[in-house]
């Protein structure tokens, strides 16, 4: 094997071809085409001397060599990942880029305000928002800063609670909606906590519709579908609802401020999340549903 031909881009295809199994899971990782990613693998074939996959209709199985490979380019990924956020986290500047996720119900019930009077404090500073309710990996820069709910959040990250987020019956308040009926979370939401709530309440039963967004079955509830377990922090903002009773407090859920420990140190990052931590600070009867009743 002719080791002088091995580049860090023919290391990155072999990767994303191992870690897919297929040439299309592998472009999209890396913004190629199908065709493209066919001819770059022949290439490195060819080049090095060996067989790195077998082909077959399922997809690519790595050989020996291709593990081999795979597994030298999963190092040589995390060391350059690794010296990305060490140089990054000697930014002392209050300005470049951050990149935030968080949930559609937080950015639109809580976080879009706050960030807009982030931009107009820090105006150097651009903020990207990827709105996911899958937890971004942190450590493979897919986002320098989270802003999620969490009853355990992910022990390689840093930050702080900055809050707890209570949930609560709501219905529509004309008492025009049928209000025996439940709306309950679709299975894609990955609701585990509140399917058990409502199993165990024998809600199950009388669910009729299912949705896989917290704005879904808010939009459910409020056009008369049934009674839905909402966040206070956004449905109590919505005068077509009415509250249920009290918030349930098995279902409370904390509220947590993340990032990475290499960038933690980072200006723009510091100031962010001293920002956010603060201001969603003087929020608390928002988001433990004491605000708007």
């Amino acid at each position: 094997m002719n080791e002088q031909a091995l580049r860090w881009d023919d290391l990155r295809v072999v990767l994303a071809i191992a870690e897919s199994g297929t040439l299309s899971g592998a472009g999209r990782r890396l913004g190629a085409s199908h065709a493209t990613l066919f001819r770059r693998l022949n290439a490195i074939e060819q080049r090095l001397g060996v067989r790195l996959f077998d082909r077959a209709r399922t997809g690519y199985s790595p050989t020996a060599a291709g593990e081999e490979l795979a597994a030298t380019a999963a190092r040589v990924e995390a060391e350059v990942l690794h010296a990305e956020r060490r140089l990054v986290g000697r930014d002392l500047r209050l300005s470049g880029v951050i990149r935030m996720t968080t949930t559609d119900t937080l950015l639109m019930g809580l976080l879009s305000p706050i960030l807009a009077d982030f931009r107009r404090t820090h105006p150097e500073i651009v903020l990207e928002v990827a709105v996911s309710n899958q937890l971004f990996n942190l450590s493979q820069r897919d986002a320098d800063v989270a802003v999620r709910p969490s009853l355990a959040p992910p022990e390689h990250l840093v930050g702080r609670r900055v809050g707890s987020i209570a949930q609560a019956i709501y219905v529509r308040a004309d008492g025009t909606g049928d209000d025996a009926a439940w709306v309950g979370p679709d299975r894609h939401l990955g609701y585990a906590a509140l399917d058990a709530w409502m199993a165990a309440q024998g809600a199950n039963e009388h669910c009729r519709y299912r949705v896989d967004t917290m704005f879904g079955m808010l939009a459910a509830a409020r056009d008369g579908l049934g009674r839905a377990v909402l966040p206070c922090y956004l449905a109590d903002a919505e005068p077509a609802l009415a509250r249920l009773g009290e918030p349930i407090p098995e279902l409370a859920t904390e509220l947590w401020l993340l990032t990475h420990p290499d960038l933690r140190r980072v200006a723009r990052v510091r100031a962010f999340m001293a920002f956010v931590a603060e201001a969603l600070g003087k929020r608390p009867a928002q988001l433990c549903g004491q605000g708007l009743m």
